[in-house]
């Protein structure tokens, strides 16, 4: 039992749902003003 949650998979899901949006923050800081083909809208 981890942090009172008793099955390992909901564990897991929290983990990735976690790990999965500090990926998405990093990669639009990363990316935030790169150059690229702009229209204007």
């Amino acid at each position: 039992m981890i942090l009172g949650i008793p099955d390992l998979q909901i564990v897991i899901g929290y983990g990735l749902a976690i790990g999965l949006a500090i990926a998405c923050i990093v990669y639009g800081l990363l990316n935030w003003n790169r150059e690229g083909d702009e229209d204007g809208s």
